[in-house]
């Protein structure tokens, strides 16, 4: 549990309030502060012996603002706040602790910016906390990222090299919708113009892009995370139809978008999908289920499977 801030973290607290919100009333000040409206008019007060001008205006309309030419340090965070980007840093298990990454430096600075007593607390947290890597991660560059989401507030096609697993790289022209991070993942859902179709791709596997002056227009109503989860099994090399007997209500609760669509027959389920990976599919996806099924369609992934049954039995010494 975390312990009540400091009478110095809610001044600084105070400060930032008197910033985002000038006209704040002390009613207002208390209940974001969490104290009584005397104990706010308290934090005021030592804002102003510390020199720092606040003007207050009397009346239905009046409250606490800061006076003119105040100069304020360019972020002022909370207890709270300050501890909960570091705590979303090392659950990401992006940083190395001595600073010798962009995360990692960057909290570094964090951590030193910070006042005394709160710069203590989120450094002994950094310090002493553990995350175990999530091996399944993978960042992108950042400065295609950040032109990815250039190009996509400014609806600008962009014109990008991708590498995919298997095969090589090419280059196409998409109108990049937005970009979603998921499970530790960064995407670009787009419209390619190569392939005529809504595209997923990850974008650690973008090795170049240009933002070109050609504008799109944005599907109306779009919902990034719902048409990235629809696509996420389509478009990619290796064709794969899996047949299930087992009823579509129970098969569907183990299905997760990139394995494709599940769609109910007559006996059972199939799904239908695509991978540029032929041994993950057959090895992480499939082999957990616990139903009965069939390997129908793609032929690399039909020999995935055939592979992954062979060391396993041999494993198992028969």
């Amino acid at each position: 549990m975390l312990e009540t801030p400091s009478p110095t973290a809610r001044a600084l607290r105070t400060l930032e309030l008197l910033r985002v919100h000038p006209g704040i009333t002390a009613g207002r000040l208390s209940e974001r502060l969490g104290v009584s409206e005397r104990a706010a008019r308290r934090y005021v007060a030592i804002l102003r012996e510390a020199g720092v001008p606040v003007e207050a205006t009397r009346g239905a309309y009046g409250g606490y603002r800061l006076g003119r030419g105040v100069q304020l340090p360019p972020v002022v965070f909370a207890e709270h706040e300050a501890l909960a980007l570091a705590m979303a840093v090392l659950e990401g298990g992006a940083a190395n602790r001595d600073g010798e990454d962009l995360v990692g430096s960057g909290l570094a600075k964090l951590v030193a910016a910070l006042p005394g007593d709160l710069r203590h607390q989120t450094a002994m947290l950094v310090a002493h906390a553990s995350a175990a890597p999530d091996r399944a991660a993978v960042s992108p560059d950042s400065s295609i990222l950040a032109t990815l989401v250039a190009a996509s507030a400014a609806r600008r096609q962009a014109r990008i090299t991708y590498q995919a697993e298997a095969g090589a790289p090419w280059e196409e022209v998409v109108d990049p919708w937005a970009v979603v991070t998921r499970h530790r993942r960064w995407y670009l859902l787009c419209n390619s113009h190569r392939a005529g179709a809504i595209r997923t791709y990850r974008i650690d596997r973008v090795r170049g892009v240009t933002q070109i002056t050609q504008p799109f227009e944005l599907p109306a109503d779009l919902d990034p995370v719902a048409t990235l989860e629809e696509h996420l099994g389509i478009g990619w090399a290796f064709p794969t139809r899996v047949d299930f007997a087992a009823p579509y209500e129970e098969v569907a609760r183990w299905i997760r978008p990139p394995m494709g669509r599940l769609a109910a027959t007559t006996d059972g389920c199939t799904l239908l999908g695509s991978t540029d990976n032929p041994t993950m599919y057959a090895a992480e996806w499939l082999a957990p289920l616990p139903f009965r099924f069939t390997v129908v369609g793609g032929a690399e992934l039909r020999l995935a499977m055939a592979t992954l049954a062979a060391r396993l039995t041999a494993a198992a010494g028969a």
